[in-house]
């Protein structure tokens, strides 16, 4: 059992048995309770898009948008474009701090022999294959990395005010019209930041990849993969930059909403049939029998799926080499790069003058769906609205479905998928289990977890 996996802290879990020098099965667990759903009921829904940031702490973005474009389908309002070109580059911004940070400063240690000080001692000391050179250049580049996306936060913070937890995404809009030294200041650190993802992020992944070319294999699992696009082109919200789709077998396909359901069979909540987001149900069963994860078990119809960066470069065609461990993380700093470029043609597109944001009033009843990528693939939160409140909101994230349990038909998750089979050579310095999990940059830092202090986790009490 090995935890943290992320080496952030420890709100999750992998089990795996090892047999014959390989996995021959895996349990991912997710061991914090999430309570979103159940925070939200009854409050104002223009609350959500600052809530639901508090899922996660890296990639907080994300969910503030999400939970506007679901407030705005239910609203009836567009927001202008100069309202979406500061969403994109908000969110734009939190995606590079991600990708930076994950690659550098949580994925580089898996193949770099850092010196043997804390954070990196103890740690496993096998497997590292770069020469000496090298290897201490990608040190020194780890450190800068840490640098470069602090930067990339401080771009969010221009724009959003804060970060993480931003406060300029919003239903309609964004909030502050742009100006100038605003802009100006942005587009240096942008240019820098962009500087270091060209010059020595993508060369790096490469470097990797070509030490460890067996983790092309290592990790692999078939080419089912989800996203439901990312970066609407306008506020009309038409066309996106990474558009959506669903690669069935390796064949791109138009994205079926309706074929998502969520099984909980494995999961510490109330035994329901699988549900649509649309009318699921957050019911904690903390005690359950078989159970071994928060997480829940979202398919898509009925197959296992994978979402993030390699699942939207494999849509719009710019990355198929395969969907291993060597193609998440080298498609990792690809989309890094394309989201930078596009981030300077955004800023060129800002029209200071026009506004950011269009009224609109909260209706008294209705429904809304908030889609969007994530750092990690892709996330949806559904909105139910009755006499002015939320009546029902549910989120799945990128993390359940890439780290969700088995199902009800006993199907692995994507991540239990793509470690069974994989070669361990030593038990005691299990590194490959890492490296696997690792590119799926799975994200748990900012869970919401309620205790009885004194009992143990599985034996929570959960107040709603």
């Amino acid at each position: 059992m090995i935890s943290p996996v992320t080496r952030a802290n420890g709100p999750a879990w992998i089990e795996v048995t090892v047999s014959g020098g390989q996995v021959v099965e895996a349990k991912c667990s997710g061991i914090f309770f999430r309570g979103f759903e159940a925070i939200l009921r009854g409050r104002d829904p223009r609350d959500a898009s600052y809530l639901t940031q508090r899922v996660c702490g890296i990639c907080s973005t994300a969910h503030g948008v999400a939970a506007a474009f679901a407030l705005e389908e239910a609203a009836g309002v567009q927001p202008p474009d100069n309202g979406n070109l500061l969403r994109n580059l908000i969110l734009g911004a939190d995606f590079l701090q991600n990708h930076i940070r994950h690659f550098y400063l949580l994925g580089l240690p898996d193949y770099v022999r850092m010196p043997f000080v804390p954070p990196h001692a103890p740690g496993y000391q096998k497997d590292f294959r770069l020469p000496e050179k090298i290897n201490l250049d990608l040190v020194e580049r780890y450190f800068q990395a840490a640098d470069m996306s602090r930067m990339a936060h401080e771009m969010v913070t221009i724009l959003g005010a804060k970060a993480p937890h931003q406060h300029g995404t919003i239903a309609g809009g964004s909030v502050v019209p742009p100006r100038a030294d605003v802009l100006l200041d942005f587009t240096s650190k942008l240019k820098r930041v962009n500087r270091f993802i060209r010059e020595k992020m993508i060369p790096d992944a490469h470097v990797i990849a070509e030490a460890y070319p067996d983790y092309y294999e290592i990790g692999s699992r078939k080419a089912n993969l989800l996203e439901y696009g990312l970066f609407p082109k306008t506020g009309e919200d038409r066309e996106r930059y990474f558009p959506a789709g669903s690669v069935i077998d390796g064949e791109i396909e138009k994205v079926d909403l309706s074929s998502i359901r969520e099984s909980v069979t494995h999961s510490w909540f109330r035994e329901v049939t699988p549900l649509h987001p649309s009318g699921g149900e957050t019911d904690p069963e903390p005690d359950k029998g078989g159970a071994y994860s928060w997480v829940k078990a979202p398919r898509y119809g009925g197959r296992v799926m994978e979402g993030g960066p390699l699942a939207r470069l494999w849509i719009t065609g710019e990355y198929r080499r395969g969907v291993s461990t060597m193609d998440r993380t080298v498609a990792r700093t690809l989309e890094a790069g394309k989201i930078g470029r596009l981030m300077e043609e955004w800023i060129l597109q800002l029209d200071p003058g026009r506004p950011v944001f269009s009224p609109y009033r909260v209706p008294e009843n209705g429904e809304g769906v908030g889609l969007t990528g994530s750092m990690r693939g892709p996330l949806g939160h559904w909105v139910r609205i009755k006499d002015g409140r939320i009546e029902h909101y549910q989120i799945v994230t990128p993390t359940a479905w890439n780290f969700s349990p088995r199902d009800e038909a006993g199907n692995p998750g994507a991540i239990e998928e793509a470690l069974t089979g994989i070669p361990i050579e030593d038990g005691n310095q299990p590194g490959e289990i890492g490296r696997v999990v690792r590119a799926f940059d799975v994200c748990f830092s900012c869970a919401t977890h309620v205790v009885v202090l004194g009992k143990k986790v599985r034996k929570t009490v959960i107040t709603v």
